[in-house]
């Protein structure tokens, strides 16, 4: 109650606001016997007829309220801040709706105004408010509601005006005698100012000033914002000469910046290094192609890599290395975007640069000890885990431009950890360079590259005695899965590592991603290690190791590996693979329906599902598309079912039991049609066999509850099909008999249907699905109903 009484008085204020009476109300309210905050709301309503009811403003009065809120401003001068700042507000309104034409030099007469002595206010009062009345004006152009052609006009007027604002600026700010709190009001105006793209050759001297201010910890964070601000506009690359002179002075942070880290001062480090990133980031083109100058540049680049380089884990000694990575990515597009011949010259000297990164990258990316890794908290390691995805595209972005010396680099480094026996090394150290190998070889093609062999000998060599490590020796061998495809020699060397790594519960996304991914990838080479591979998953499976999704994800591997065997040995994998669950299933299906149960039976219509989506012995391997590619090395299928849809048949009857007893629940139909659907795709033609007595059961399903799953998997019956004379009877069937019970359903609205619940029935018909679906239907067998 007390909620909807605060809405309605809510909604009651902001009609009164827009009402006609505001005008008379508002000045009212700003009494100063009124506290605050009836005085904001005064100052709100005097600005929401201002900016957006202007046209009601006779021009007569403009004076006048011109007049008025001066001396509302001058009042509240010495008041309430957020009044005081509202007024300002309406006043930045005024203006932006009637200069250039109707108040010409408005600035300039803000200024005279406040400059002014009388009306019992002090001067340092008069000042900060002129200062929050400039600031704000620019705020306000930037979200004024002003039609197009008149944003033009007012922003040009702006631009001219900064000759009366940038004077007053630099005399307040240069003042020896000038309070904190003016001079970081000025520092606030500067940076209102300069988005709306004043000239950097114009504010200059008043960047400078700010350069000055840096060492003052009461206006440092203004002072880098407006740093900032002023050298990230579009138009300051124009300006050559202004950030050449801008480059010395960033380079003289350097010390402020060395005694921050020392002191584990972040603020401080945080904002010197935005300000060297905006720099560099900013306009890296402009000083590289100023060849004169080429080592203040580079002395930039080394001083952003300290940046990089910060000591400290991220996020909790610092937050400030995550935000140079971007720069690093921009200087190497401006490297490579030269012509042959330049870009020759830049690389000799860039090229170091950019080893030197990836040894201060992996370093950043490296773990920190265990004790103080668990003292972290689960935000914390997210943003780790974050920063540390950022820094792998990093390296990935970075092997463009140093290519394979990159991998022979990370591979001697890793050589010499991992054999030199006299100096102790720490896992952490391990973990960060395998790392760098896996960003690169997951999405960068390595295939050709001579380390790789020698990358994959060293891996049973490293001790893996913790998770984390264990996690990327996982990953990176799934990483190099096509490599190994070419190379299945090697399999021996990490297969057993990814097998022993399925019955950690902690390794549970890497080791199972990784087989899968190795399955998928070496399939055809699989088979001499496939009981193994098989035998191994079914304990896991049983043991109940891993959590749902990776019971999903191991299921498709293993569909991936049977499909490269002979189809007898499919079937006995799929006999004793299956058969518990079977029999699990069976037992399940003659309990009453309840919660507990019902997840256990979606669990295994998701496992069955899952290892018939990628179970398929016709398909070749995905590269043999390619002419260029060599020749598949199975023979074709054999003659007879599909192992597929024998396990299919084998096992319908008990799926038509779990159905009569779940057809209610969506969730459980779901589940049973996913199980055809994702064979019937995998398996096209092939599950021929199996057509006719789906129609019919589809029929039924449908014919008692509508469900959109059992739509869709009618749509696939019918797209792969309808235009087989052999089997277009039970698809006319069940087609009519779709058609007949959605068009009836359409017809009665929201009633009941067919023993469906108005609950089911009333998601029907308001998903506008179920037509697009009729229709898709409809067009691919109305070839053969005309006939």
């Amino acid at each position: 109650r007390i909620r909807k009484n605060k809405n309605l008085a809510q909604k009651w204020l902001m009609q009164a606001q827009v009402s006609p009476q505001a005008w008379q109300f508002c000045w009212a309210l700003l009494s100063p016997d009124k506290v605050p905050e009836i005085q904001y709301f005064g100052a709100s309503a005097l600005h929401t007829k201002i900016s957006r009811y202007w046209s009601d403003i006779p021009t007569d009065q403009y004076e006048s309220l011109k007049s008025q809120l001066f001396s509302q401003i001058a009042c509240f001068s010495s008041g309430s801040k957020m009044v005081l700042t509202r007024l300002c507000v309406a006043l930045a309104s005024l203006a932006l709706n009637t200069m250039p034409e109707a108040w010409p030099g408005a600035v300039a007469e803000m200024v005279r105004v406040f400059q002014e002595e009388g009306g019992g206010v002090d001067g340092r009062a008069r000042c900060l408010a002129l200062l929050e009345l400039l600031t704000v004006l620019p705020e306000e152009f930037q979200t004024s509601r002003l039609p197009q052609y008149r944003k033009g006009q007012v922003r040009g007027a702006l631009g001219r005006e900064w000759g009366s604002v940038c004077p007053l600026l630099q005399q307040l700010l240069r003042r020896t005698d000038s309070p904190g709190a003016v001079k970081a009001r000025v520092l606030r105006c500067l940076s209102s100012w300069v988005l709306l793209d004043v000239p950097l050759s114009e504010s200059e001297g008043l960047v400078h000033d700010c350069f000055s201010a840096l060492p003052d910890p009461e206006l440092f964070d203004t002072a880098v914002e407006a740093i900032v601000n002023a050298i990230s506009q579009p138009d300051s690359q124009r300006y050559v000469n202004t950030l050449l002179k801008l480059v010395p002075q960033v380079l003289a942070l350097q010390e402020q910046l060395r005694e921050a880290v020392q002191n584990g001062d972040m603020e401080t480090c945080h904002g010197i290094c935005r300000i060297a990133v905006t720099l560099g980031e900013n306009h890296s083109r402009t000083l590289l192609e100023q060849v004169d100058h080429w080592q203040s540049f580079l002395a930039l680049v080394n001083m952003i890599m300290f940046c990089t380089g910060i000591p400290g884990h991220y996020p909790v000694n610092e937050t400030t290395s995550s935000l140079t990575l971007t720069f690093w990515y921009t200087l190497q597009d401006e490297i490579m975007s030269f012509e042959s011949d330049k870009q020759a010259v830049y690389l000799q000297v860039y090229r170091p640069v950019y080893f030197q990164l990836v040894d201060v990258l992996l370093h950043k990316a490296q773990f920190p000890s265990d004790q103080e890794y668990a003292s972290w908290s689960s935000d914390e390691k997210e943003q780790f885990r974050i920063y540390r995805v950022d820094i792998s595209d990093t390296l990935m972005y970075v092997y463009e431009m140093l290519g394979a010396e990159l991998l022979s680099n990370l591979y001697d480094k890793l050589g010499r950890l991992l054999t030199n026996a006299e100096q102790p090394t720490s896992w952490q150290h391990t973990e960060a360079l395998l790392y760098g190998f896996q960003s690169i070889a997951e999405t960068i093609d390595v295939n050709y590259s001579d380390v790789i062999p020698g990358l994959i000998g060293l891996i049973p060599r490293i001790n893996i005695n913790n998770v984390q490590l264990a996690d990327t020796v996982m990953f990176t061998i799934g990483a190099l899965a096509e490599w190994l495809a070419d190379h299945p020699v090697m399999l021996s060397s990490v297969l057993p590592l990814v097998l022993q790594a399925l019955g950690n519960p902690d390794l549970s996304v890497s080791s199972v991603s990784t087989l899968k991914k190795i399955c998928r990838e070496c399939k055809y080479d699989l088979p001499p290690y496939a009981t193994n591979i098989v035998a191994v998953s079914q304990e896991v499976l049983i043991k109940q190791i891993h959590k749902t999704s990776q019971c999903m994800w191991l299921m498709q591997a293993l569909g991936f590996l049977l499909s490269a065997l002979p189809v007898e040995d499919i079937l006995r994998n799929l006999h004793s693979l299956i058969t518990p669950y079977i029999q699990q299933l069976e037992k399940l299906a003659d309990e009453t329906p309840n919660p507990s149960n019902k997840l256990a039976i979606i669990h295994i219509l998701g496992l069955l599902s899952n290892l018939f989506t990628t179970l398929d012995i016709s398909k070749q391997d995905d590269e043999s598309a390619d002419s260029s590619a060599p020749p598949v090395k199975t023979a074709p299928p054999p003659p007879g079912p599909n192992p597929v849809v024998v396990v299919l048949q084998q096992v319908f009857a008990l799926i038509q039991t779990v159905l009569s007893k779940w057809l209610n629940d969506s969730q459980v139909v779901e589940a049973v049609c996913a199980i055809f659907e994702k064979s019937v795709k995998t398996l096209l033609h092939d599950f021929a066999p199996m057509v006719s007595q789906l129609s019919e059961m589809l029929g039924q399903m449908y014919g008692t509850i509508p469900q959109a799953s059992a739509l869709d998997l009618t749509r696939q019956m019918v797209h792969i099909f309808a235009s087989e004379t052999d089997h277009f009877p039970p698809i006319k069937a069940l087609f009519e008999l779709v058609t007949s019970v959605t068009l009836s359903i359409f017809q009665q609205g929201r009633g009941s249907s067919r023993g469906g619940t108005v609950s089911t029935v009333n998601c029907f018909c308001s998903n506008e699905k179920w037509m697009f679906l009729i229709i898709f239907i409809f067009t691919g067998v109305q070839h053969h109903i005309l006939v």
